[in-house]
């Protein structure tokens, strides 16, 4: 209750920024904006006081003096006093109650997928979705870790190596758990309520955009979050004949309901980001199970990254003839400056936006507009420089698999050449959607093109330059190209339903669009419903209590460097090296720490200057060690006192005095 308390006060402060700032705003956009810059600020100031505290107690009680100075700077010297303070009106209503149809059932859902996949007690062990048991121990290592930590902070799975991954999104969560919120809750309560914030945020940004036509915002959302294009037809083609087997065309695999239940309880075998990528080239993830879910710092990117292109859209772009607010210009800066060690992706996408709506505003006001693009622009890069030039660029500087040149993202995998002809990529992977875009970029109609002029820059950057050494992370960037798009598809959408009026079958049509749409989005929402995979089991659970309970805070255990790790994910400690899975991605060579790994536990007597080395407290002894590894346990056990062992023996922990001494 703490934690929600103090999170209240930040909600408060957003609020009341937000109302000194842009009063003229329709009550339920002010409330979306409060809330985001509420949570951003929750994320930066602890962090900011962390540098000379720790991020602690004491550096969150101090966080609130700057924020009551900001509260106050703002209302007395900031505050707009000529603009009325816009009540809640009809209009308001009418959009909350489109709103309660979609957002809300989509939190709901979201909700629910959240409490699923986030360490779901089940007899002793914590079970996770099909979705989370990638990533999630990456964030719940970071969250846990950073309780007290020194900033700026290393990673727990690299001691001496600087967390150059974007924090604020898992240090939010790490604050809620300075309050007394166990880790699980930590997770799923700010995950479920930003994930409300999105569907909400969108549906404001896409009813700003649509000037109102609410059957276009319905549309335009549900293109975003139910997105997965036309690989759907894979399954039910030929239903009654098996034309494949698991790995080969496993799509196909099985008749009629069989192939259903290979989607459901399948490992990845949704038709849109199908794990058999090379014979399918399926890769257009949906959102919500894809990203929403596992992906937190993309979920925490998105629930400003909204706001921002909303700010940017409303105050800059259409405005019909009346002069750029300096406060909202200024406010977007401020908001926009704080992205990089959020996402750096949305900062990335949302630069390159900016970057095209300067250009077409300047065009058409001929240069009158260049001051409030200066505020905005000089704010968030002042604010943005030293997270780039401290964390993002000192990372990436030399490393050439950051940024480099690739045509057509993941049809050109490895720049080996297309595996489907360029168009057809496009359409089979996003679907009709992406069809009734082209058709509407036809039309004469300068709003919708005034909305591609920024969007396609970011999918041109995006089609040709790969911004990280996983190359399928460039869909980061083209989901905010396409949430932009899919505002103009749904227009097209409902231009072309209305202009079908009186033609009986276009209910009928609508319906079938609606599934050519959905069909495959829905599916993979359905299959991740439906998963449910161990992560931890009851031996690792009760490690974890006890290296939480028994070890100081910021200690370094040797283990191997599975993902799954109880010491690192759960408790919060250092190991000496974690999963290629995640830091080869992240740009380290981890070859020598897992070398020195493998030597101590085949001969620690001969070994023991690792464990000097890397100041290691304590060794871990486990199930994936004895899998992975040749352990002389024997020696260990003479050279080293044993301190834990689970329930069954499966887990053991020494403690490293000897090494020490």
């Amino acid at each position: 209750m703490l934690g929600i308390a103090y999170f209240a006060v930040y909600l408060l402060g957003g609020y009341a920024m937000i109302r000194d700032l842009l009063p003229d705003k329709r009550l339920p956009v002010r409330l979306w904006l409060s809330a985001a810059l509420g949570i951003l600020l929750m994320m930066w100031l602890p962090a900011l006081m962390a540098f000379p505290y720790t991020f602690s107690i004491k550096a969150h009680m101090l966080a609130l003096f700057p924020l009551c100075a900001l509260t106050l700077g703002v209302h007395f010297f900031l505050r707009n006093k000529t603009a009325r303070v816009r009540l809640f009106s009809p209009e308001d209503k009418r959009l909350l109650l489109t709103m309660a149809c979609v957002a809300l059932p989509l939190t709901a859902l979201g909700g629910y997928l959240q409490y699923t996949h986030v360490l779901r007690p089940a007899d002793g062990a914590l079970n996770v979705g099909q979705s989370t048991y990638g990533d999630l121990p990456l964030h719940l290592g970071i969250a846990s870790s950073l309780r007290n930590a020194a900033f700026p902070p290393d990673y727990s799975i690299l001691p001496g190596e600087r967390l150059v991954y974007p924090f604020l999104m898992d240090s939010f969560s790490t604050s809620f758990m300075l309050f007394g919120m166990p880790l699980r809750w930590a997770i799923i309560l700010p995950g479920t309520l930003m994930m409300g914030l999105v569907f909400a945020g969108y549906m404001l940004l896409a009813d700003r955009m649509a000037a109102s036509r609410r059957a276009m915002v319905v549309w335009a959302t549900l293109f975003v979050f139910l997105n997965g294009g036309l690989g759907f037809l894979y399954s039910i083609d030929t239903l009654g004949v098996s034309n494949g087997s698991a790995g080969l065309n496993t799509l196909q695999a099985g008749t009629w309901l069989d192939r259903l239940e290979t989607i459901l309880q399948g490992w990845y075998q949704t038709p849109a980001n199908h794990a058999d990528f090379p014979y399918y080239n399926l890769r257009w993830s949906n959102i919500i199970a894809d990203m929403l879910i596992p992906q937190r710092t993309f979920l925490g990117g998105w629930c400003v990254l909204l706001p921002c292109i909303y700010l940017l859209y409303d105050g800059f772009m259409d405005r019909e003839g009346s002069a750029i607010d300096l406060r909202q210009a200024a406010l977007l800066g401020v908001m926009a400056g704080g992205l990089p060690l959020l996402h750096t992706h949305s900062f990335l996408a949302l630069g390159l936006l900016s970057a095209g709506w300067l250009v077409y505003d300047l065009l058409r006001s001929r240069g009158k507009t260049l001051l409030p693009w200066a505020v905005y622009g000089g704010l968030a890069c002042l604010l943005a420089a030293p997270q780039l030039f401290l964390w993002t660029f000192r990372h990436t500087a030399g490393n050439s698999g950051f940024v480099r040149f690739q045509f057509n993202w993941v049809n050109n995998s490895g720049g080996n050449g297309l595996r489907d002809g360029y168009l057809w990529f496009w359409i089979k992977n996003i679907g009709l959607p992406v069809l009734l875009l082209a058709l509407s970029l036809l039309d004469k109609n300068q709003k919708r093109r005034m909305i591609a002029s920024g969007a396609f820059v970011i999918f041109l950057v995006s089609e040709f330059f790969l911004f990280q050494p996983n190359e399928y992370d460039n869909n980061k960037l083209f989901y905010v190209w396409w949430a932009l798009c899919a505002v103009l598809a749904a227009d097209y959408a409902v231009t072309v339903f209305d202009r079908l009026a009186g033609l009986r079958s276009r209910y009928l049509l609508a319906c079938m669009a609606a599934v050519c749409c959905f069909a495959t989005g829905t599916l993979s929402i359905a299959r991740e419903c439906v998963s449910d995979y161990q992560m931890y089991s009851s031996e690792a659970v009760e490690t974890a209590a006890f290296v939480e309970k028994n070890t100081p805070e910021h200690s370094t255990f040797m283990t191997w460097t599975q993902h799954i790790n109880p010491v690192s994910g759960l408790a919060g400690r250092d190991i000496v090296c974690g999963p290629s899975l995640w830091l080869y991605w992240h740009g380290y060579d981890l070859s020598a720490r897992e070398g020195d790994i493998r030597d101590f536990y085949a001969d620690p007597a001969n070994h023991q200057d690792v464990l000097t080395k890397y100041n290691v407290d304590y060794i871990l002894v486990g199930d994936y060690e004895r899998a992975s590894l040749q352990i002389d346990e024997d020696t260990l056990s003479r050279l080293y006192p044993l301190i834990f062992e689970s329930e069954w023996g499966s887990m053991r922990i020494y403690q490293a005095e000897a090494a020490n001494d």
